[in-house]
């Protein structure tokens, strides 16, 4: 760690040093889902099914057409990721009470169950990985995160921090 720069070095930092970030980004990522992943295999689910509960989980209620913005994907592909977890009674859909067009989204006890499964698997990676950086670059990482959303991902994240939707 002591060729990492620091201060106003990080202004200027090489083509090489940003590929090492960028391959940092992508290991970290393997790590980060690996246990969701494995947890998931033995049940025939995938991270697209993982998304889906932990929205839901931070926000329940959500709507599908908010589920289809916040995880980026296809109406299709969501449907299809929904309908399974909603046959094997993981999540509820209840139709609005407003726009009876509506359908708002709620994990079951069995969904919660397994939200929380995966959630501390990749809590119990993230508090290590905090642990052994410190609390500066934990503010750090947290702030080249959100610079690297796009402004209306971004916005939709501190929504989704501030109020859960």
């Amino acid at each position: 760690m002591g060729d990492i720069p620091t201060g106003e070095n990080l202004l200027f930092l090489t083509d090489e040093q940003l590929r090492q970030g960028i391959e940092a980004m992508y290991f970290a990522y393997r790590g980060f889902t690996a246990d969701p992943d494995r947890i998931l295999e033995g049940m025939a689910y995938g991270r697209a099914h993982h998304r889906a509960i932990h929205f839901i989980n931070r926000a329940p209620g959500t709507t599908v057409n908010n589920l289809l913005v916040l995880l980026g994907v296809t109406k299709q592909s969501l449907n299809r990721v929904l309908r399974t977890l909603i046959e094997d009674g993981l999540v509820e859909s209840r139709v609005g009470t407003a726009d009876k067009r509506e359908r708002h989204l709620f994990l079951t006890e069995a969904g919660a169950e397994l939200e929380r499964t995966l959630s501390d698997a990749q809590r119990a990676r993230m508090r290590a990985a905090y642990r052994t950086a410190g609390p500066q670059a934990v503010a750090g990482f947290r702030q080249v995160l959100e610079a690297m959303m796009d402004p209306e991902m971004r916005r939709k994240y501190h929504a989704l921090k501030e109020n859960g939707a």
